[in-house]
């Protein structure tokens, strides 16, 4: 099972992000997140950071596995194109117009042949 501190640290490599950049983003102090290595996280920096990666701050405690934030909404459409001009990362890795395209294809065919069955 992860730490809190685990989960922190792959949600930034993820975003391409250090720990210490993380911390400058949410106006932490330096080694603040480290510190979640020995020591839970306050109700308040844990919510600043669940917001952050908008994930639900039982992931970040370990206590499921889902991401996700509970919500009675529908879920939005997202337009992959518009959201790759803020910047994709995947696996550390930034993502480029190509990579976009191809992810864009992939999904478009996807969807017709799930819809075909």
């Amino acid at each position: 099972m992860f730490t809190t501190f685990e989960r922190i640290k792959e949600l930034a490599k993820k975003q391409g992000l250090s720990i210490n950049s993380l911390e400058e983003k949410l106006g932490y102090s330096r080694n603040t997140i480290y510190a979640l290595k020995r020591n839970q996280p306050g109700s308040e920096k844990l919510q600043q950071i669940a917001d952050y990666f908008n994930v639900s701050t039982d992931y970040l405690l370990g206590r499921t596995d889902n991401p996700r934030v509970a919500s009675d909404e529908t879920p939005a459409e997202i337009d992959l194109k518009k959201d790759a001009e803020e910047t994709f990362f995947y696996d550390g890795h930034e993502l480029n117009d190509e990579d976009i395209d191809l992810i864009t294809s992939i999904l478009e065919t996807r969807i017709k042949n799930r819809n075909k069955d």
